[in-house]
């Protein structure tokens, strides 16, 4: 009996024994697994954070076109394309009175085609002579009304003062008022040195407010005969492209502080003449030409005088060059003047010959 109790207690002993080893290797076993499964874990987020990185980069690589690309990138600059046309045609569009406010404004009020617009150059200066005007060959009031149903608008053609509001600018805006006789050029500035440019900015304005046939720059030191004129132009219906006036040339003045200094007469070449071109004391343009320069006016170039700077811009175009002889009474010429007295024997016989004739009138302050 005493041997079975000693072999028993060596069994125990020996069962015990093996027990903690088995527990330890357990142990370091779920410490592996959950080493092995946060490595898996760390490595399946560190794929995840590069495969979107790679992603991004595939995006942000330069794109290889394909044939497809170019075609689209093709059709785009076509558009571009038709885009810019269509605002050039809007512009067209525009300077030929399709929009409404400006048809609102055409002078007419059968709504019919005008036959001209009559613009009378005039300064601040200049108030005694306009009511001498006024006066005599331009109607006035109720007068000036009904000729605009014949079709034809006068307007005394002015700009701004150099300091905008001042007293020139609020004298001329009362009288207008009074009058309505005035076009204002509100972008133009009155000055003689900036005279060419008033052109410009006549002929663009007045081809945006009236529909007309003829559009007509005057001088506001002529007497002009103005049932003479309306029948010229009247007989000129239909002609395009028509520049009338008194077709000149003559030497370009070199020596600055003369009369008619042309500060870039080295444009004109060796001869140093200038081209042919209509007298500024009057001259007339057909609508497609005040067009083309409404259009065309930002980059329109001016030279010293204003009848210069139109001749050479209806160089660059078609436009068909009418030399009429009614337009050259009175004209100055180099060292010489024809001019007429009103009290001079025969004065009406030459009405027939002659649209106008240049008046000297004291220039007012007032």
């Amino acid at each position: 009996m005493t041997t079975a109790k000693s072999s028993e207690r060596r069994g125990r002993s020996k069962q015990i024994h093996t027990s903690k080893p088995s527990v330890v290797l357990a142990f370091f076993s779920c410490l592996a697994w959950l080493y092995v499964a946060g490595r898996l874990w760390q490595d399946a987020e560190n794929r995840t954070l590069l495969s979107n990185f790679l992603k991004k980069s595939m995006e942000q690589r330069p794109k290889v076109l394909t044939v497809e690309d170019k075609l689209m990138l093709l059709g785009c600059k076509d558009l571009e394309r038709r885009i810019v046309e269509a605002e050039m045609d809007l512009t067209l569009a525009k300077s030929q009175g399709y929009l409404k406010n400006q048809l609102l404004q055409s002078g007419s009020s059968s709504g019919k085609k005008l036959l001209a617009v009559i613009g009378v150059y005039t300064g601040f200066g200049s108030h005694l002579n306009r009511n001498v005007y006024r006066g005599s060959w331009m109607p006035k009031g109720d007068a000036l009304k009904k000729l605009e149903e014949r079709g034809v608008v006068i307007r005394f053609v002015i700009g701004r003062s150099a300091n905008r509001g001042d007293s020139l600018d609020r004298k001329i805006d009362a009288e207008n008022r009074e009058t309505k006789d005035f076009l204002i050029l509100e972008g133009h500035e009155e000055a003689q040195e900036e005279l060419p440019k008033k052109a410009k900015f006549f002929f663009s304005t007045a081809v945006q407010i009236w529909d007309a046939e003829f559009y007509v720059k005057v001088d506001d030191n002529i007497d002009l005969d103005l049932e003479g004129l309306i029948g010229l132009l009247d007989r000129s219906r239909g002609q395009e492209s028509a520049y009338i006036g008194c077709m000149k040339s003559g030497d370009v003045v070199t020596e600055e502080g003369r009369q008619w200094y042309e500060p870039e007469w080295w444009k004109f070449g060796d001869g140093k003449s200038y081209f042919r071109h209509a007298a500024g004391s009057i001259f007339v343009l057909s609508r497609n030409l005040a067009q083309y320069i409404n259009i065309n006016s930002a980059s329109l170039k001016t030279y010293a005088h204003d009848d210069t700077s139109v001749g050479s811009w209806m160089m660059g175009v078609r436009a068909t060059y009418k030399d009429d002889n009614r337009f050259c009474c009175s004209s100055i010429n180099r060292g010489s003047l024809n001019f007429f007295p009103p009290s001079w024997p025969g004065i009406e016989d030459l009405r027939d010959l002659c649209l106008f004739r240049i008046v000297f009138l004291a220039m007012a302050t007032t």
